[in-house]
């Protein structure tokens, strides 16, 4: 791996700087040459790698952010994002962690004590779990979705189609999304259910993309799941979702400038050594600009994603729209932007799959749409401004 050239993050704790040494450590010795990662992936093909999860379970390091009393560390979204920063910067595969944080932070603030144990200690030990909110006809606008849970005997039945549902193929659980009640306003009647993703009447498929296994057609056919299943209130599903959208943006948010920062290493390590016209390509004018630039956005990226994670951390209900969507706009962006300046200066080299830039690049050009586009966030945030 490339040289680290990220400014450490100011106000960590001496705890949170070993932690993050300690992330780097572990990436480079289970994902540190390409030999490795291919192994890991089965060729780049699959995004998640359970065996190494599992080690990161043991490590006690996949509830960094999970309470204590479910077997988490009891930390915050500073830790979280490092940990996720670190992560991807390492290219661990560990494309269920995400999804999984999501799902964990939608439990710990609705769930019963039953539900964190089952759910939220499955996530310490290593177990991945999904939720699926899109729809083919319910995209940015989730309102809208169609997919129905109807009250039967007790019970839920779900019916309906759920899609681009992230990890749904390696999950233990899929918290569905489902309209139980027609009578109000396209955000009322929603209600989160969990369903076990071997239940009767669901069928997972996954949808063939660039970044290789990642995200899934979910079909529901007459899937009955107990009532006790429900998370939170019944038809306050919208509230529930509007609840954690700080964290997903700072999940997401982290996760793009953890591989923004490893394009970028690439890139800088290959110029140094790449000669052309008889000295390293990286002593050219045009190049030495372009990489002050990349590294301007991105330590003033990093400044913006922990400033907001340090806002949660001080005040989780606190709601901030404004500032985890320019925290999520603002990375993902970049994030493409650094792999895609990476590919041309490397010329030729940035295209082939012997270098780990065309990946980069393929991973990051969903961030801006995925989590909410960035046309979305680019919204609230002006909405914030009262326009």
């Amino acid at each position: 791996m490339s040289a680290i050239t990220a400014t450490p993050i100011r106000g960590l704790s001496d705890g949170q700087r070993d932690f993050q040494a300690a992330i780097r450590d572990f990436a480079e010795r289970e994902c540190g040459t390409a030999e490795l990662r291919e192994r890991l992936t089965e060729g780049y093909a699959e995004l998640h790698n359970q065996e190494i999860y599992e080690k990161l379970a043991e490590l006690g390091w996949l509830g960094v952010a999970i309470d204590e009393r479910w077997g988490g560390a009891g930390g915050g979204m500073v830790d979280a994002c490092i940990f996720l920063e670190e992560t991807m910067r390492g290219l661990v595969p560990i494309a269920g962690y995400g999804v999984s944080l999501i799902v964990a932070g939608a439990y710990e603030r609705f769930g019963t004590d039953a539900q964190k144990e089952e759910i939220l200690g499955a996530i310490c030990r290593g177990r991945v779990e999904a939720i699926a909110m899109s729809e083919p006809e319910a995209g940015s606008d989730v309102g809208s979705l169609s997919c129905r849970a109807v009250r039967s005997n007790g019970d839920y039945v779900l019916n309906g189609q759920k899609t681009w549902i992230s990890a749904a193929h390696i999950a233990d659980h899929i918290l569905v999304v489902a309209r139980s009640d027609d009578s109000g306003s396209k955000h009322d009647g929603l209600t989160m259910v969990s369903v076990p993703a071997d239940a009767d009447g669901i069928e997972i498929r996954g949808i063939q993309t660039l970044g290789g296994k990642e995200v899934n057609d979910v079909f529901l056919t007459d899937c009955r799941i107990p009532a006790e299943r429900v998370l939170g209130a019944a038809g306050g599903g919208w509230m529930q979702l509007m609840a954690g959208l700080n964290v997903e943006r700072l999940i997401l948010a982290a996760s793009a400038l953890g591989i923004a920062q490893r394009a970028f290493d690439d890139v800088l390590a290959y110029i140094k050594e790449r000669k052309q016209f008889g000295r390293p390509i990286g002593s050219f004018q045009v190049l030495r600009h372009r990489i002050a630039d990349l590294a301007t956005e991105l330590e003033s990226t990093r400044l913006l994603v922990y400033d907001v994670a340090r806002k949660v951390d001080d005040d989780p209900d606190r709601m901030l729209p404004r500032e985890a969507s320019m925290a999520k706009l603002k990375a993902t962006e970049l994030a493409k932007r650094v792999a895609l300046d990476g590919m041309q200066m490397m010329g030729g080299y940035g295209y082939a799959s012997e270098y780990d830039m065309e990946r980069h690049v393929r991973a990051t050009l969903v961030m801006s749409i995925y989590g909410g586009t960035n046309e979305i966030q680019r919204e609230i945030v002006s909405k914030t401004y009262g326009l």
